[in-house]
């Protein structure tokens, strides 16, 4: 059973398993049985309790249990059926009795967590036959919505596939409501003692769709009055089920009372209300609805749309956690990635940050810029390696770690190498790559050292760009050390770029066709920094990048 149904969905369930007189099992992935019900009891002629935490091969030593079939069910997940023969412990008169087994996957979380048997003698009632039947329609059931329901991190995009495989399995119309973050969204504020809830998604049959629009559309607010469907079925966290509903009863079920005219009009004549919750938090509302010649809903209706709803709820919960975390890291982000220090006035530098979009949670790219004595300055550029809040931590205190080290005015291998010893030396300190550039523009001079980054490129006043190969060593944190320095030159008017991975990597392209695209620009570095930056980006990001863009360029200023 889904661990997020509610008690009054566990009891139904228990009855139905219970109550059938197909045998039902559930075994672990170590093919050890977890739940027996009685039928299976009685057809095995072992109590219930007899089987937990044992193979069928110890429960029944003279039956086939085909465990080859169960372990194939487990690794590709795909449903089998197959038939066994042998002697149970139950008394029986037959020289060799035959059952049919039908077993499934059994998930959780995108977790395998077991596997489910239903098993009937070949010689059962036809009463047995359509409770194996009804059983293993639902098993179907739920194994389609595993690949059709919360295919996406989006909230809405998940409320769309779930309301879309409601109808018509289940209702003639289907929507899906979300509780705020706060009251006051929407046009205005909710009416005193009001529920506001967003509708994220409708969907319906053909021949309702025009009256379905009584609804209103995915995306807009709705205000419930206190007692109608939603509100109750949310304050009990219990399915709500109302058959030929009486005008009275359809009025106290609406959002208000001027839908009913219109609710007639569509030959709306039954509603089921369930309740969409995830670890005890929750989360909105499914609202299933049957008008004309569909029949009310029933007790088994109840029980599917409930593990429907139960299924989708963790992938919205999902979504709503992942977007809650994008967001906590973006602001970590934004907040602590501020302007790099202020460089010489010989110098001029300029950067962008742009995070991924919603598919990607934002990682840990920094850059900065460490003013040092003799009119030098330090360039870094870095990425922490992994996504979200931690990596967004990690990336401020490497940052600050640099500017401690920088401090001791240390050649830039020299100032790689204590970087490395530093985070390795934290149990909880992640990779990242860095790139520093030393320039010394009264000198005319530069030096670079790099820790598993990509290359700077250099643009010269013709608006060329040119790639500056430059030994690489291994990513900080490894503690292995061995970072070799690079020199080169500076002249007024030549722009130095370094970069983070997003600006160039592109899914399934080989990182030298990349950084051949960023090698083949031709730009114009004559105007303000700023400038430059919009044509880099313009030129090479796409308007959905996989992952954070990380830029800042420096430019020596004649004296």
């Amino acid at each position: 059973m889904h661990p997020d149904a509610d008690a009054d969905s566990n009891v139904i369930l228990r009855g139905i398993l219970e109550g059938t007189s197909a045998g039902v099992g559930i075994l672990d992935p170590g093919m050890r049985y977890v739940y027996v019900n009685p039928a299976l009891a009685r057809i095995n002629g072992v109590p219930a309790e007899a089987h937990l935490g044992r193979t069928i091969a110890e429960v029944l030593p003279g039956i086939d249990g085909r465990e080859d079939v169960l372990r194939a069910v487990l690794a590709d997940g795909l449903p089998r059926e197959v038939t066994s023969s042998g002697h149970t412990q139950a008394p029986s008169g037959l020289e060799r009795r035959y059952w049919h087994g039908a077993y499934h996957r059994l998930e959780a979380e995108g977790a395998v967590i077991g596997i489910v048997g239903i098993v009937l003698e070949v010689t059962a009632s036809r009463q047995q036959q359509r409770d194996l039947e009804q059983a293993r329609e639902r098993l179907t059931l739920l194994d389609a919505a595993a690949t059709r329901i919360g295919t996406t991190l989006e909230m809405d995009a998940t409320c769309g596939e779930l309301a879309d495989f409601l109808v018509p399995l289940l209702a003639d119309v289907a929507s899906v409501e979300v509780l705020p973050v706060t009251q006051d969204e929407g046009s205005g504020r909710p009416a005193r003692g009001s529920l506001r809830m967003r509708r994220t998604a409708l969907s319906s049959v053909p021949r309702l769709r025009e009256r379905a629009r009584v609804f209103g559309v995915a995306g807009e607010y709705v205000d419930y009055q206190i007692g109608s469907a939603i509100p109750r079925c949310l304050e009990t966290g219990k399915p709500l089920m109302q058959n030929l509903l009486s005008d009275e009863e359809l009025v106290r079920a609406a959002p208000n009372t001027e839908r009913l005219a219109a609710y007639r009009a569509a030959g709306i004549h039954s509603a089921l209300v369930v309740p969409l919750s995830a670890r005890g938090q929750p989360i909105g509302t499914v609202t299933l609805v049957r008008a004309g010649d569909s029949p009310g809903f029933t007790a088994r209706d109840v029980v599917v749309a409930q593990d429907l709803a139960g299924r989708a709820a963790i992938s919205l919960d999902n979504a709503r956690r992942f977007t809650r975390e994008h967001d906590i890291a973006l602001g970590l982000q934004s907040a602590l990635l501020s302007e790099p220090s202020s460089p010489h006035p010989n110098i001029e530098v300029a950067s962008r940050y742009l995070p991924a979009g919603s598919s990607a949670l934002v990682g840990g790219d920094w850059f900065d810029a460490v003013r040092l004595p003799g009119g030098r300055t330090l360039l870094a550029m870095g990425d922490v390696m992994g996504h979200g809040v931690e990596a967004a931590v990690d990336m401020s205190h490497y940052r600050a770690m640099l500017r401690v080290v920088a401090a001791d005015d240390e050649p830039p291998n020299r100032v790689l190498e204590r970087l490395d010893a530093l985070i390795a030396a934290k149990e909880t300190g992640r990779p990242a790559t860095c790139l520093l550039v030393l320039v010394d523009p009264r000198r005319g001079r530069t030096w670079y050292a790099s820790a598993g980054h990509l290359p700077p490129a250099a643009f010269g006043p013709d608006g060329s760009a040119g790639l500056i190969r430059i030994p690489t060593g291994p990513p900080l944190g490894t503690g292995l050390g061995g970072y070799q320095l690079a020199r080169g030159r500076c002249r007024p008017g030549w722009v130095l770029l370094l970069y983070t991975d997003g600006l160039v990597e592109r899914r399934g392209e080989d990182i030298d066709v990349s950084l051949a695209r960023l090698a083949a620009l031709r730009l114009t570095p004559q105007g303000s920094l700023e400038e430059l930056l919009d044509q880099v980006l313009a030129r090479l990001v796409e308007q959905a990048v996989d992952d954070d863009v990380a830029v800042l360029v420096a430019r020596v200023v004649a004296p």
